[in-house]
């Protein structure tokens, strides 16, 4: 069983930047690949980026590609998503999610789910 938190949500205008993080709690962090979605009002979850276990391998949406960066750390049972050049299209709730498989894209893929952070983008 992991518990997700995710944190670093808020208000910011086009262009600026900010870095979500979400904490396991557990001893096995490790053990999963971790990856942050997004939704917003009317609109399905969508993947943002993924993460494998070791963090040697990451992938993002093209529509984040080159702007959002997902790490982790497995000494800190955290994953971060540092986001730059934010867009008023970037607005969602945004979420963090483990997997038990050793990397996964869709979001039925995955086992555990924080509660989520929004994240706003002002034009």
């Amino acid at each position: 069983q992991v518990q997700l938190v995710e944190s670093g949500g808020g208000l910011v205008q086009a262009g600026g930047s900010l870095t979500l993080s979400c904490t396991a709690s557990g001893r096995t962090f490790s053990s999963y690949a971790m990856g942050w979605f997004r939704q917003s009002p009317g609109k399905e979850r969508e993947f943002v980026a993924r993460i494998n276990r070791s963090g040697s391998t990451t992938s993002h949406a093209d529509s984040v590609n080159g702007r959002f960066t997902i790490s982790r750390d497995n000494a800190k049972n955290t994953v971060y998503l540092q986001m730059n050049s934010l867009k008023p299209e970037d607005t969602a709730v945004y979420y963090c999610a483990a997997t038990i498989l050793s990397i996964a894209t869709r979001w039925e893929n995955y086992d555990y789910w924080g509660q989520g952070t929004q994240v706003t983008v002002s034009s």
